[in-house]
Protein backbone atom coordinates (compact mmCIF):
# COMPACT_ATOMS: atom_id res chain seq x y z
CA UNK A 1 0.00 0.00 0.00
CA UNK A 2 1.72 3.01 -1.21
CA UNK A 3 0.61 5.36 2.03
CA UNK A 4 0.90 3.65 5.18
CA UNK A 5 -2.19 2.81 7.40
CA UNK A 6 -1.18 4.58 10.62
CA UNK A 7 -1.50 7.44 8.62
CA UNK A 8 -4.48 6.78 7.08
CA UNK A 9 -6.27 5.95 10.32
CA UNK A 10 -5.14 9.45 11.95
CA UNK A 11 -6.51 10.94 8.92
CA UNK A 12 -9.70 9.68 9.31
CA UNK A 13 -9.34 10.38 13.20
CA UNK A 14 -9.19 14.08 12.55
CA UNK A 15 -11.27 14.06 9.25
CA UNK A 16 -14.60 14.32 11.13
CA UNK A 17 -17.27 13.40 8.89
CA UNK A 18 -20.34 15.24 9.64
CA UNK A 19 -17.70 18.42 9.02
CA UNK A 20 -16.67 17.11 5.70
CA UNK A 21 -20.35 15.90 4.32
CA UNK A 22 -21.80 19.15 5.44
CA UNK A 23 -19.60 21.26 3.27
CA UNK A 24 -21.57 19.23 0.44
CA UNK A 25 -25.03 18.88 2.14
CA UNK A 26 -27.14 20.88 4.67
CA UNK A 27 -27.31 18.62 7.79
CA UNK A 28 -29.71 18.67 10.27
CA UNK A 29 -30.02 16.88 13.59
CA UNK A 30 -32.49 14.19 14.50
CA UNK A 31 -32.50 10.91 16.72
CA UNK A 32 -28.94 10.93 17.48
CA UNK A 33 -28.19 11.45 13.95
CA UNK A 34 -27.55 13.80 11.36
CA UNK A 35 -30.31 14.15 8.42
CA UNK A 36 -30.05 15.89 5.04
CA UNK A 37 -31.07 15.44 1.52
CA UNK A 38 -28.77 12.73 -0.15
CA UNK A 39 -26.36 13.86 -2.41
CA UNK A 40 -25.94 10.62 -4.83
CA UNK A 41 -29.79 10.90 -5.66
CA UNK A 42 -32.74 13.21 -5.83
CA UNK A 43 -34.78 13.05 -3.69
CA UNK A 44 -37.43 15.93 -1.82
CA UNK A 45 -37.38 14.41 1.93
CA UNK A 46 -33.90 13.25 3.90
CA UNK A 47 -32.85 9.80 3.67
CA UNK A 48 -29.00 10.27 3.86
CA UNK A 49 -27.65 10.10 7.47
CA UNK A 50 -24.60 10.85 9.31
CA UNK A 51 -24.04 9.17 12.40
CA UNK A 52 -21.06 10.88 14.80
CA UNK A 53 -20.40 8.06 17.40
CA UNK A 54 -19.90 5.57 14.09
CA UNK A 55 -18.31 7.93 11.34
CA UNK A 56 -20.31 6.66 8.79
CA UNK A 57 -22.85 8.39 6.29
CA UNK A 58 -25.74 5.50 5.21
CA UNK A 59 -28.71 6.84 2.90
CA UNK A 60 -32.13 4.70 3.12
CA UNK A 61 -32.92 5.69 0.06
CA UNK A 62 -30.28 4.51 -2.53
CA UNK A 63 -28.12 2.81 -0.14
CA UNK A 64 -24.87 4.22 -0.61
CA UNK A 65 -22.80 4.88 2.62
CA UNK A 66 -19.25 4.44 4.24
CA UNK A 67 -16.53 6.33 5.66
CA UNK A 68 -15.23 9.99 5.50
CA UNK A 69 -12.67 8.88 3.29
CA UNK A 70 -15.56 7.02 0.79
CA UNK A 71 -17.64 10.18 0.88
CA UNK A 72 -15.35 12.29 -0.75
CA UNK A 73 -14.12 9.62 -3.37
CA UNK A 74 -18.01 9.72 -4.27
CA UNK A 75 -18.53 13.50 -4.57
CA UNK A 76 -15.51 14.37 -6.35
CA UNK A 77 -15.14 11.42 -8.03
CA UNK A 78 -11.41 10.80 -7.30
CA UNK A 79 -9.38 7.30 -6.36
CA UNK A 80 -8.74 6.58 -3.15
CA UNK A 81 -5.47 7.98 -2.56
CA UNK A 82 -6.52 11.12 -4.30
CA UNK A 83 -9.42 11.52 -1.92
CA UNK A 84 -6.60 10.76 0.72
CA UNK A 85 -4.63 13.55 0.13
CA UNK A 86 -7.97 15.65 -0.56
CA UNK A 87 -8.50 15.09 3.03
CA UNK A 88 -4.91 15.71 3.93
CA UNK A 89 -4.74 19.00 2.71
CA UNK A 90 -8.09 20.17 4.14
CA UNK A 91 -6.57 18.96 7.80
CA UNK A 92 -2.84 20.20 7.08
CA UNK A 93 -1.21 16.63 7.12
CA UNK A 94 1.26 15.90 4.92
CA UNK A 95 0.48 12.33 3.13
CA UNK A 96 3.85 10.47 3.38
CA UNK A 97 4.46 8.00 0.07
CA UNK A 98 6.03 4.37 0.52
CA UNK A 99 6.70 1.74 -1.66
CA UNK A 100 6.04 2.09 -5.25
CA UNK A 101 3.47 4.79 -7.34
CA UNK A 102 0.01 4.41 -7.04
CA UNK A 103 -0.93 2.71 -10.76
CA UNK A 104 -4.31 3.97 -10.69
CA UNK A 105 -3.29 7.07 -9.67
CA UNK A 106 -0.37 7.27 -12.20
CA UNK A 107 -2.89 6.21 -14.94
CA UNK A 108 -4.91 9.03 -14.31
CA UNK A 109 -1.85 11.65 -13.92
CA UNK A 110 -0.78 10.07 -17.80
CA UNK A 111 -4.50 10.23 -18.90
CA UNK A 112 -5.06 13.92 -18.04
CA UNK A 113 -1.79 15.02 -19.54
CA UNK A 114 -2.02 12.93 -22.49
CA UNK A 115 -5.67 14.83 -23.09
CA UNK A 116 -3.78 18.56 -21.92
CA UNK A 117 -1.42 18.12 -24.66
CA UNK A 118 -3.68 16.81 -27.54
CA UNK A 119 -6.07 19.86 -27.11
CA UNK A 120 -2.37 21.88 -27.41
CA UNK A 121 -1.95 20.03 -30.52
CA UNK A 122 -5.88 19.94 -32.25
CA UNK A 123 -5.51 23.78 -31.50
CA UNK A 124 -2.20 24.33 -32.70
CA UNK A 125 -3.23 22.16 -36.12
CA UNK A 126 -6.46 24.61 -36.07
CA UNK A 127 -4.46 27.27 -36.79
CA UNK A 128 -2.06 25.53 -39.40
CA UNK A 129 -2.75 25.36 -43.48
CA UNK A 130 -3.66 21.75 -42.71
CA UNK A 131 -6.57 23.26 -40.27
CA UNK A 132 -8.22 25.37 -43.09
CA UNK A 133 -11.54 23.35 -43.86
CA UNK A 134 -12.27 23.23 -39.88
CA UNK A 135 -11.61 26.72 -39.78
CA UNK A 136 -13.63 27.64 -42.93
CA UNK A 137 -16.98 25.26 -40.57
CA UNK A 138 -16.12 27.40 -37.95
CA UNK A 139 -16.53 30.53 -39.72
CA UNK A 140 -19.80 29.33 -41.36
CA UNK A 141 -21.00 28.00 -37.86
CA UNK A 142 -20.62 31.76 -37.24
CA UNK A 143 -18.57 31.27 -34.05
CA UNK A 144 -16.25 34.07 -33.28
CA UNK A 145 -12.26 33.41 -32.86
CA UNK A 146 -12.58 34.80 -29.51
CA UNK A 147 -15.02 32.26 -28.22
CA UNK A 148 -13.19 29.53 -30.33
CA UNK A 149 -10.11 30.19 -28.40
CA UNK A 150 -12.11 30.62 -25.10
CA UNK A 151 -13.59 26.62 -25.44
CA UNK A 152 -10.20 25.73 -27.01
CA UNK A 153 -11.60 24.38 -30.49
CA UNK A 154 -9.04 22.85 -32.51
CA UNK A 155 -8.96 20.72 -35.92
CA UNK A 156 -7.78 16.63 -36.08
CA UNK A 157 -5.48 15.83 -39.39
CA UNK A 158 -6.95 13.91 -41.65
CA UNK A 159 -3.79 11.15 -40.88
CA UNK A 160 -4.12 8.06 -39.50
CA UNK A 161 -1.06 8.53 -36.82
CA UNK A 162 -0.80 12.19 -36.72
CA UNK A 163 -1.56 12.65 -33.20
CA UNK A 164 -0.46 9.24 -31.81
CA UNK A 165 3.32 10.24 -33.57
CA UNK A 166 3.27 13.87 -31.73
CA UNK A 167 2.48 12.54 -29.00
CA UNK A 168 4.87 9.74 -28.22
CA UNK A 169 7.60 12.18 -29.77
CA UNK A 170 6.42 13.88 -26.36
CA UNK A 171 6.93 10.97 -23.96
CA UNK A 172 3.86 8.99 -24.01
CA UNK A 173 3.72 5.43 -24.57
CA UNK A 174 1.02 3.58 -27.07
CA UNK A 175 -0.94 2.32 -24.31
CA UNK A 176 -1.03 5.63 -22.26
CA UNK A 177 -2.63 7.27 -25.29
CA UNK A 178 -5.35 4.06 -25.98
CA UNK A 179 -5.93 4.42 -22.23
CA UNK A 180 -6.71 8.29 -22.37
CA UNK A 181 -9.08 7.09 -25.50
CA UNK A 182 -6.89 9.22 -27.98
CA UNK A 183 -6.18 6.14 -29.59
CA UNK A 184 -7.37 2.86 -30.58
CA UNK A 185 -5.60 0.05 -31.87
CA UNK A 186 -5.90 -1.65 -34.93
CA UNK A 187 -6.04 -5.48 -36.31
CA UNK A 188 -2.57 -5.86 -37.27
CA UNK A 189 -1.46 -4.24 -33.58
CA UNK A 190 -0.73 -1.43 -35.01
CA UNK A 191 -2.47 2.20 -33.33
CA UNK A 192 -4.12 4.59 -35.14
CA UNK A 193 -6.03 8.15 -33.81
CA UNK A 194 -9.44 7.87 -32.39
CA UNK A 195 -10.43 11.35 -34.23
CA UNK A 196 -9.65 12.28 -37.74
CA UNK A 197 -10.97 15.52 -39.93
CA UNK A 198 -12.62 16.71 -37.13
CA UNK A 199 -13.74 19.58 -35.16
CA UNK A 200 -12.27 18.97 -31.86
CA UNK A 201 -14.04 20.21 -28.88
CA UNK A 202 -11.85 19.06 -25.52
CA UNK A 203 -13.99 18.36 -22.52
CA UNK A 204 -12.97 20.32 -19.41
CA UNK A 205 -14.74 19.61 -16.09
CA UNK A 206 -15.34 21.90 -12.96
CA UNK A 207 -11.50 21.66 -11.59
CA UNK A 208 -10.05 23.14 -15.64
CA UNK A 209 -8.53 19.85 -16.29
CA UNK A 210 -9.32 18.07 -19.96
CA UNK A 211 -10.76 14.47 -19.41
CA UNK A 212 -12.04 14.19 -22.86
CA UNK A 213 -12.95 15.40 -26.24
CA UNK A 214 -16.15 15.57 -28.20
CA UNK A 215 -15.79 16.11 -31.92
CA UNK A 216 -18.21 16.70 -34.95
CA UNK A 217 -17.19 15.60 -38.57
CA UNK A 218 -16.91 18.30 -41.35
CA UNK A 219 -19.68 18.59 -43.76
CA UNK A 220 -19.79 16.21 -46.99
CA UNK A 221 -17.09 13.21 -45.32
CA UNK A 222 -17.94 9.94 -44.32
CA UNK A 223 -18.41 8.65 -40.43
CA UNK A 224 -20.29 9.46 -37.42
CA UNK A 225 -21.53 13.18 -37.32
CA UNK A 226 -20.18 13.31 -33.51
CA UNK A 227 -17.97 11.31 -31.66
CA UNK A 228 -16.95 11.12 -27.92
CA UNK A 229 -14.07 10.24 -26.25
CA UNK A 230 -14.42 6.38 -25.05
CA UNK A 231 -14.98 6.20 -21.33
CA UNK A 232 -11.52 5.96 -19.36
CA UNK A 233 -9.97 6.76 -15.84
CA UNK A 234 -10.92 10.58 -16.12
CA UNK A 235 -14.01 10.52 -18.67
CA UNK A 236 -17.64 9.22 -18.10
CA UNK A 237 -20.16 10.49 -20.05
CA UNK A 238 -22.82 9.86 -17.26
CA UNK A 239 -21.08 11.90 -15.05
CA UNK A 240 -19.61 14.88 -17.40
CA UNK A 241 -21.52 18.50 -18.28
CA UNK A 242 -19.58 20.33 -21.17
CA UNK A 243 -19.26 23.65 -20.13
CA UNK A 244 -20.65 23.70 -16.45
CA UNK A 245 -16.47 24.90 -16.24
CA UNK A 246 -17.73 28.52 -17.23
CA UNK A 247 -21.24 28.12 -16.58
CA UNK A 248 -20.60 27.52 -12.70
CA UNK A 249 -19.36 31.26 -12.10
CA UNK A 250 -22.24 32.58 -14.22
CA UNK A 251 -24.51 35.27 -12.21
CA UNK A 252 -27.43 34.49 -13.97
CA UNK A 253 -29.88 32.51 -11.43
CA UNK A 254 -30.29 29.05 -13.62
CA UNK A 255 -28.53 26.89 -15.92
CA UNK A 256 -29.81 26.29 -19.15
CA UNK A 257 -29.71 22.88 -20.81
CA UNK A 258 -29.95 22.35 -24.77
CA UNK A 259 -28.27 19.12 -27.08
CA UNK A 260 -25.83 20.68 -28.40
CA UNK A 261 -22.07 21.25 -27.64
CA UNK A 262 -22.71 24.26 -30.59
CA UNK A 263 -25.48 25.47 -29.21
CA UNK A 264 -23.84 25.90 -25.99
CA UNK A 265 -21.09 27.78 -27.52
CA UNK A 266 -23.02 29.90 -29.89
CA UNK A 267 -25.43 30.79 -26.90
CA UNK A 268 -22.46 31.55 -24.46
CA UNK A 269 -20.89 33.92 -27.20
CA UNK A 270 -24.51 35.44 -27.38
CA UNK A 271 -24.17 36.81 -24.06
CA UNK A 272 -25.27 33.62 -21.81
CA UNK A 273 -23.19 32.21 -20.27
CA UNK A 274 -24.83 29.40 -18.13
CA UNK A 275 -26.01 27.18 -21.04
CA UNK A 276 -24.76 23.88 -20.39
CA UNK A 277 -25.08 20.61 -22.28
CA UNK A 278 -24.99 16.76 -21.48
CA UNK A 279 -22.30 14.60 -23.23
CA UNK A 280 -23.80 13.16 -26.26
CA UNK A 281 -26.14 11.21 -24.06
CA UNK A 282 -29.28 11.58 -22.32
CA UNK A 283 -29.63 13.34 -19.09
CA UNK A 284 -28.81 11.13 -16.25
CA UNK A 285 -29.77 11.22 -12.15
CA UNK A 286 -26.34 11.44 -11.80
CA UNK A 287 -26.11 14.78 -14.08
CA UNK A 288 -29.67 16.04 -11.85
CA UNK A 289 -27.59 15.29 -9.15
CA UNK A 290 -24.21 17.44 -10.04
CA UNK A 291 -26.26 20.39 -12.00
CA UNK A 292 -28.37 20.93 -8.02
CA UNK A 293 -25.18 21.33 -6.72
CA UNK A 294 -24.49 24.83 -9.11
CA UNK A 295 -28.40 25.95 -9.38
CA UNK A 296 -31.47 25.75 -8.30
CA UNK A 297 -33.68 26.46 -10.91
CA UNK A 298 -32.91 24.85 -14.58
CA UNK A 299 -34.21 25.39 -17.59
CA UNK A 300 -34.65 22.92 -20.08
CA UNK A 301 -34.29 24.24 -24.04
CA UNK A 302 -34.37 21.25 -26.43
CA UNK A 303 -34.80 21.41 -30.16
CA UNK A 304 -38.67 22.11 -30.72
CA UNK A 305 -39.00 19.10 -33.22
CA UNK A 306 -40.99 15.92 -32.23
CA UNK A 307 -37.50 14.43 -31.24
CA UNK A 308 -36.64 17.38 -28.67
CA UNK A 309 -40.25 17.41 -27.50
CA UNK A 310 -40.24 14.06 -26.16
CA UNK A 311 -36.63 14.60 -25.26
CA UNK A 312 -38.14 17.11 -22.65
CA UNK A 313 -41.21 15.00 -21.80
CA UNK A 314 -38.15 12.13 -20.91
CA UNK A 315 -36.41 14.50 -18.43
CA UNK A 316 -39.01 16.15 -17.03
CA UNK A 317 -39.74 12.97 -15.50
CA UNK A 318 -36.09 12.43 -14.24
CA UNK A 319 -36.24 15.96 -13.08
CA UNK A 320 -39.48 15.11 -11.27
CA UNK A 321 -37.95 14.55 -7.45
CA UNK A 322 -34.56 16.41 -7.85
CA UNK A 323 -34.14 19.37 -5.70
CA UNK A 324 -34.42 21.67 -8.93
CA UNK A 325 -37.22 24.15 -10.10
CA UNK A 326 -37.44 23.40 -13.66
CA UNK A 327 -38.46 25.33 -16.57
CA UNK A 328 -39.26 24.73 -19.82
CA UNK A 329 -38.07 26.82 -22.69
CA UNK A 330 -39.95 26.27 -26.21
CA UNK A 331 -38.63 27.71 -29.06
CA UNK A 332 -41.18 29.20 -31.53
CA UNK A 333 -42.50 26.73 -34.54
CA UNK A 334 -40.47 27.28 -37.89
CA UNK A 335 -41.73 26.85 -41.21
CA UNK A 336 -40.33 26.52 -44.78
CA UNK A 337 -41.26 28.23 -47.66
CA UNK A 338 -44.24 25.91 -47.95
CA UNK A 339 -45.48 26.23 -44.75
CA UNK A 340 -44.22 23.08 -43.72
CA UNK A 341 -42.75 22.66 -39.84
CA UNK A 342 -38.88 22.74 -39.55
CA UNK A 343 -36.46 22.06 -36.46
CA UNK A 344 -35.13 24.82 -34.85
CA UNK A 345 -32.54 24.58 -32.56
CA UNK A 346 -31.08 27.48 -30.10
CA UNK A 347 -28.00 27.79 -32.14
CA UNK A 348 -30.42 28.47 -35.35
CA UNK A 349 -33.22 30.39 -33.10
CA UNK A 350 -30.22 33.34 -31.62
CA UNK A 351 -28.47 33.23 -35.10
CA UNK A 352 -31.83 34.10 -37.07
CA UNK A 353 -33.33 36.90 -34.36
CA UNK A 354 -30.85 37.20 -32.03
CA UNK A 355 -29.95 37.59 -28.38
CA UNK A 356 -33.11 39.89 -27.69
CA UNK A 357 -35.95 37.38 -28.40
CA UNK A 358 -33.89 34.31 -27.15
CA UNK A 359 -33.95 36.36 -23.56
CA UNK A 360 -37.47 36.96 -24.27
CA UNK A 361 -38.04 33.08 -24.47
CA UNK A 362 -36.29 32.54 -21.81
CA UNK A 363 -38.23 35.27 -19.14
CA UNK A 364 -41.04 33.50 -20.71
CA UNK A 365 -40.21 29.91 -19.97
CA UNK A 366 -43.25 28.00 -18.51
CA UNK A 367 -42.74 25.83 -15.55
CA UNK A 368 -42.73 22.16 -15.61
CA UNK A 369 -46.39 21.61 -15.00
CA UNK A 370 -47.30 24.14 -17.60
CA UNK A 371 -45.73 22.11 -19.52
CA UNK A 372 -47.01 18.87 -19.33
CA UNK A 373 -50.45 19.99 -19.46
CA UNK A 374 -49.97 22.48 -22.61
CA UNK A 375 -47.91 19.61 -24.30
CA UNK A 376 -51.23 16.80 -23.50
CA UNK A 377 -53.73 19.79 -24.93
CA UNK A 378 -51.54 20.57 -27.89
CA UNK A 379 -51.88 16.37 -28.82
CA UNK A 380 -55.11 16.27 -28.29
CA UNK A 381 -58.54 16.79 -29.84
CA UNK A 382 -61.54 18.45 -27.59
CA UNK A 383 -64.18 18.53 -30.13
CA UNK A 384 -65.12 14.52 -29.38
CA UNK A 385 -65.97 12.97 -26.55
CA UNK A 386 -63.66 10.34 -27.08
CA UNK A 387 -61.03 13.06 -27.44
CA UNK A 388 -61.35 14.76 -24.13
CA UNK A 389 -61.53 11.15 -22.47
CA UNK A 390 -58.40 10.51 -23.85
CA UNK A 391 -57.21 13.72 -22.89
CA UNK A 392 -58.53 13.55 -19.54
CA UNK A 393 -56.70 10.12 -18.44
CA UNK A 394 -53.75 11.40 -19.47
CA UNK A 395 -54.35 14.68 -17.47
CA UNK A 396 -55.51 12.96 -14.00
CA UNK A 397 -51.92 10.35 -14.40
CA UNK A 398 -49.80 14.02 -14.94
CA UNK A 399 -51.46 15.66 -11.97
CA UNK A 400 -52.12 12.81 -9.77
CA UNK A 401 -48.12 12.21 -9.65
CA UNK A 402 -47.97 15.49 -8.47
CA UNK A 403 -46.59 15.53 -4.55
CA UNK A 404 -48.13 18.43 -3.71
CA UNK A 405 -52.38 18.99 -3.12
CA UNK A 406 -51.69 22.91 -4.25
CA UNK A 407 -49.71 22.01 -7.40
CA UNK A 408 -52.38 19.52 -7.68
CA UNK A 409 -55.89 21.73 -7.44
CA UNK A 410 -54.09 24.29 -9.62
CA UNK A 411 -52.89 22.19 -12.64
CA UNK A 412 -55.91 19.88 -11.77
CA UNK A 413 -58.23 22.90 -12.25
CA UNK A 414 -56.27 23.91 -15.69
CA UNK A 415 -57.17 20.39 -16.75
CA UNK A 416 -60.56 20.51 -16.19
CA UNK A 417 -61.23 23.56 -17.35
CA UNK A 418 -59.66 23.19 -20.88
CA UNK A 419 -61.56 19.60 -20.98
CA UNK A 420 -65.22 21.37 -19.78
CA UNK A 421 -65.75 19.38 -16.90
CA UNK A 422 -65.52 20.97 -12.90
CA UNK A 423 -62.37 21.08 -11.06
CA UNK A 424 -64.05 19.01 -8.74
CA UNK A 425 -64.90 16.31 -10.79
CA UNK A 426 -61.15 16.31 -12.17
CA UNK A 427 -60.33 16.14 -8.61
CA UNK A 428 -62.07 13.36 -7.74
CA UNK A 429 -61.06 11.61 -10.36
CA UNK A 430 -57.64 11.93 -9.46
CA UNK A 431 -57.90 11.26 -5.75
CA UNK A 432 -59.39 7.73 -6.92
CA UNK A 433 -56.03 7.47 -9.46
CA UNK A 434 -53.75 8.29 -6.45
CA UNK A 435 -55.41 5.76 -4.03
CA UNK A 436 -55.37 3.13 -6.78
CA UNK A 437 -51.49 3.77 -7.12
CA UNK A 438 -51.10 3.50 -3.53
CA UNK A 439 -52.65 -0.29 -3.28
CA UNK A 440 -50.58 -1.54 -5.68
CA UNK A 441 -47.52 -0.01 -3.59
CA UNK A 442 -49.17 -1.79 -0.66
CA UNK A 443 -49.54 -5.37 -2.59
CA UNK A 444 -46.42 -5.07 -4.01
CA UNK A 445 -44.63 -4.44 -0.52
CA UNK A 446 -46.62 -7.30 0.54
CA UNK A 447 -45.64 -9.61 -1.53
CA UNK A 448 -41.88 -8.61 -1.34
CA UNK A 449 -42.37 -8.98 2.74
CA UNK A 450 -43.45 -12.29 2.03
CA UNK A 451 -40.49 -13.48 0.81
CA UNK A 452 -37.93 -12.90 3.87
CA UNK A 453 -34.84 -14.22 1.66
CA UNK A 454 -35.48 -11.21 -0.61
CA UNK A 455 -36.08 -8.77 2.55
CA UNK A 456 -32.63 -9.42 4.16
CA UNK A 457 -30.07 -9.76 0.49
CA UNK A 458 -27.50 -6.68 -0.61
CA UNK A 459 -29.39 -4.42 -2.62
CA UNK A 460 -26.37 -5.16 -5.62
CA UNK A 461 -26.82 -8.08 -7.19
CA UNK A 462 -22.81 -8.92 -6.95
CA UNK A 463 -23.36 -9.45 -3.60
CA UNK A 464 -26.35 -11.67 -2.87
CA UNK A 465 -26.19 -14.22 -0.60
CA UNK A 466 -26.19 -17.98 -0.80
CA UNK A 467 -27.24 -19.04 2.62
CA UNK A 468 -29.25 -16.09 4.75
CA UNK A 469 -29.04 -17.47 7.95
CA UNK A 470 -25.11 -17.78 7.74
CA UNK A 471 -24.89 -14.73 6.27
CA UNK A 472 -27.13 -12.93 9.19
CA UNK A 473 -25.14 -14.34 11.58
CA UNK A 474 -21.51 -13.01 10.12
CA UNK A 475 -23.38 -9.44 9.98
CA UNK A 476 -24.03 -10.02 13.88
CA UNK A 477 -20.48 -11.10 14.21
CA UNK A 478 -19.12 -7.73 11.80
CA UNK A 479 -21.46 -5.43 13.94
CA UNK A 480 -19.96 -6.82 17.57
CA UNK A 481 -16.54 -6.16 16.06
CA UNK A 482 -16.74 -3.15 14.83
CA UNK A 483 -18.84 -1.64 18.32
CA UNK A 484 -16.15 -3.92 20.36
CA UNK A 485 -12.46 -4.80 18.93
CA UNK A 486 -11.75 -6.70 21.67
CA UNK A 487 -13.87 -9.17 20.79
CA UNK A 488 -11.04 -10.35 18.56
CA UNK A 489 -8.95 -11.60 21.09
CA UNK A 490 -11.68 -14.11 22.66
CA UNK A 491 -12.90 -15.06 19.05
CA UNK A 492 -11.41 -18.20 17.20
CA UNK A 493 -12.84 -17.21 13.82
CA UNK A 494 -11.53 -16.99 10.05
CA UNK A 495 -12.64 -15.31 7.08
CA UNK A 496 -12.48 -18.57 5.24
CA UNK A 497 -15.61 -19.99 7.31
CA UNK A 498 -17.82 -17.15 6.09
CA UNK A 499 -20.88 -18.06 3.63
CA UNK A 500 -20.59 -14.26 1.95
CA UNK A 501 -17.32 -14.40 0.54
CA UNK A 502 -17.38 -10.21 0.84
CA UNK A 503 -18.05 -10.69 4.84
CA UNK A 504 -15.45 -12.95 5.38
CA UNK A 505 -13.01 -10.72 3.72
CA UNK A 506 -14.17 -7.66 5.81
CA UNK A 507 -13.87 -9.48 9.09
CA UNK A 508 -10.47 -10.79 7.87
CA UNK A 509 -8.82 -7.18 7.31
CA UNK A 510 -10.41 -5.85 10.61
CA UNK A 511 -8.89 -8.99 11.94
CA UNK A 512 -5.53 -8.32 10.63
CA UNK A 513 -5.62 -4.25 11.82
CA UNK A 514 -6.86 -5.44 15.07
CA UNK A 515 -3.70 -7.79 15.23
CA UNK A 516 -1.14 -4.40 14.48
CA UNK A 517 -2.73 -2.65 16.36
CA UNK A 518 -4.50 -0.62 13.91
CA UNK A 519 -7.93 1.13 14.51
CA UNK A 520 -11.24 -1.04 13.86
CA UNK A 521 -13.25 0.93 11.73
CA UNK A 522 -14.98 0.67 8.33
CA UNK A 523 -13.76 4.14 7.09
CA UNK A 524 -10.71 3.05 7.18
CA UNK A 525 -11.38 0.00 4.48
CA UNK A 526 -12.21 2.89 1.64
CA UNK A 527 -8.77 1.81 0.03
CA UNK A 528 -9.75 -2.33 0.07
CA UNK A 529 -12.84 -1.94 -1.08
CA UNK A 530 -15.68 -0.87 -3.89
CA UNK A 531 -18.54 1.33 -3.47
CA UNK A 532 -20.69 -1.29 -3.37
CA UNK A 533 -19.14 -3.56 -0.90
CA UNK A 534 -18.48 -0.44 1.33
CA UNK A 535 -22.41 0.74 0.87
CA UNK A 536 -23.78 -2.73 1.90
CA UNK A 537 -21.26 -2.77 4.70
CA UNK A 538 -22.08 0.52 6.11
CA UNK A 539 -25.71 -0.55 6.22
CA UNK A 540 -25.04 -3.96 8.17
CA UNK A 541 -23.50 -1.25 10.43
CA UNK A 542 -26.64 0.83 10.72
CA UNK A 543 -28.47 -2.08 11.97
CA UNK A 544 -28.92 -2.25 15.98
CA UNK A 545 -26.45 -4.46 17.96
CA UNK A 546 -26.75 -4.30 21.72
CA UNK A 547 -23.36 -5.01 23.82
CA UNK A 548 -25.46 -5.70 26.81
CA UNK A 549 -24.53 -9.48 26.12
CA UNK A 550 -22.23 -9.18 23.45
CA UNK A 551 -19.96 -12.10 24.01
CA UNK A 552 -23.38 -15.05 24.30
CA UNK A 553 -24.32 -12.89 21.01
CA UNK A 554 -20.69 -13.31 19.49
CA UNK A 555 -21.15 -17.61 20.70
CA UNK A 556 -24.92 -17.42 18.93
CA UNK A 557 -23.70 -16.34 15.99
CA UNK A 558 -20.11 -18.12 15.61
CA UNK A 559 -22.36 -21.42 16.49
CA UNK A 560 -24.73 -20.69 13.22
CA UNK A 561 -21.61 -20.10 11.16
CA UNK A 562 -20.09 -23.37 11.74
CA UNK A 563 -23.26 -25.34 11.91
CA UNK A 564 -24.56 -24.06 8.20
CA UNK A 565 -20.89 -24.14 7.17
CA UNK A 566 -20.92 -28.24 7.72
CA UNK A 567 -23.98 -28.39 5.67
CA UNK A 568 -22.77 -25.93 2.91
CA UNK A 569 -23.12 -28.70 0.24
CA UNK A 570 -26.75 -29.59 1.64
CA UNK A 571 -29.81 -27.98 -0.04
CA UNK A 572 -30.19 -24.10 0.83
CA UNK A 573 -32.36 -23.80 4.05
CA UNK A 574 -36.09 -22.82 3.65
CA UNK A 575 -38.32 -19.68 4.27
CA UNK A 576 -39.64 -21.53 7.61
CA UNK A 577 -36.34 -22.04 8.76
CA UNK A 578 -35.46 -18.71 7.84
CA UNK A 579 -38.42 -17.36 10.02
CA UNK A 580 -37.75 -19.53 12.64
CA UNK A 581 -34.02 -18.06 13.08
CA UNK A 582 -35.66 -14.83 13.32
CA UNK A 583 -38.27 -16.27 16.15
CA UNK A 584 -35.19 -17.27 18.18
CA UNK A 585 -33.64 -14.06 17.80
CA UNK A 586 -36.40 -12.12 18.94
CA UNK A 587 -36.93 -14.15 22.23
CA UNK A 588 -33.07 -14.08 22.94
CA UNK A 589 -33.34 -10.07 22.62
CA UNK A 590 -36.42 -10.24 24.81
CA UNK A 591 -34.29 -12.90 27.29
CA UNK A 592 -31.61 -10.00 27.15
CA UNK A 593 -33.75 -7.30 28.17
CA UNK A 594 -35.00 -8.59 31.52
Amino acid sequence: MAIPEQFIDELVARSEISDVVSEYVALTPKGGNLWGLCPFHTEKTPSFSVSRDKQIYHCFGCGKGGGVISFVMEMEHLSFPDAVRHLAKRVGMEVPETGGSDEGRKKLRRALEANREAARFYHDYLKSEGGGPVREYIAQRRISPKYATRFGLGAAPGEWDALTKALTAKGFSKMELMDAGLAVGGKNGGVYDKFRSRLMLPVIDVRGEVVGFTSRILPGLEGAKYLNSPDTVCFKKSQLVYALNFAKATKRPNLILVEGNIDVITLHQAGFDNVVATMGTALTADHARILSRYTKELVLCYDNDEAGKKSTQRVLGILQNADLNVRVLQLPNAYDPEGKPIKQDPDDFVKKFGPAAFEKCLNGSAGQNDYRIDSLLEGADLTTDEGRMAFLRQAVETVGALGSPIEREIYGNKAAQAAGITGAAFAQEVERWRKGQSRQAKRKEQRQSMVPTMTHQPRSRSLRYENIRSALAEEGVLRLVMLEPSLFEKVELRGEEFSSQLLGRAFQLLRDRHARGLAVQLPALAGELNSEEMSHLTEILSQPESLAYASRAMEDYIKTIRAEGAQRSAPPKSEEALLELRRQQREKTMEDGQ
